[in-house]
């Protein structure tokens, strides 16, 4: 299993293809919209990975966010949504919007990826509702045209690296004020 790669952004291809080379080996794989749209040739950039192996195919899927790729992976276990689907939905808004979509049961937000229809979307709503944590804001959430991107989360990556799980991370980070300094946000997490 790749978890992660570094190196050079070489070249970008169709609406969300990457290739990036790591010492001379070129990996391809797709992102999410807000992460194409960020990168720049010749930039070094880390992505987590999602490696799937098919019978005729092998894909790797890459995020900047350990956060991103965990919701992702979210994503694809539910029945009928695949990792093509998975990438869509992400590629509607940065993780954080797409758990909150999910956590506000918008199904709606969730139905205006490619290729996922409201009975899909329905079915992504009802099993991971409980498993993405509270949202962290009601109401509708908006499909960004031009995707921008605020920092990822560094404490809840922290924590899911610790074996947290997205939910048990949002729950542990939610009354915690988040212009503490990273270090003294973990802290108080883990004593929750």
């Amino acid at each position: 299993m790749i978890a992660h790669v570094k190196g050079i952004i070489e070249e970008k291809f169709g609406s969300n293809g990457l290739i990036v080379d790591v010492a001379g080996v070129g990996y391809e794989m797709l992102v999410p919209a807000y992460d194409f749209e960020n990168c720049l040739l010749g930039e070094e950039r880390k992505f987590y990975t999602y490696h799937q192996v098919r019978e005729n195919a092998e894909e790797l899927y890459g995020f900047s966010s350990l956060v991103a790729k965990k919701m992702f992976e979210l994503l694809i276990s539910v029945q009928g949504i695949g990792p093509k689907a998975g990438i869509a939905i992400m590629s509607l808004a940065e993780a954080e919007e797409v758990r909150n979509a999910i956590a506000n049961g918008d199904v709606k937000f969730v139905s205006q990826a490619a290729g996922v229809g409201k009975k899909s979307a329905e079915r992504v709503i009802v099993d991971l509702r409980d498993k993405v944590g509270i949202p962290s804001r009601y109401g509708a959430t908006e499909v960004k045209g031009v995707v921008e991107t605020a920092e990822p989360d560094e404490a809840m990556d922290a924590l899911m690296a610790l074996g947290f799980t997205l939910k048990e991370a949002t729950t542990a980070l939610e009354k915690i004020d988040s212009s503490l300094p990273l270090e003294e946000r973990i802290k108080l997490a883990l004593k929750k």
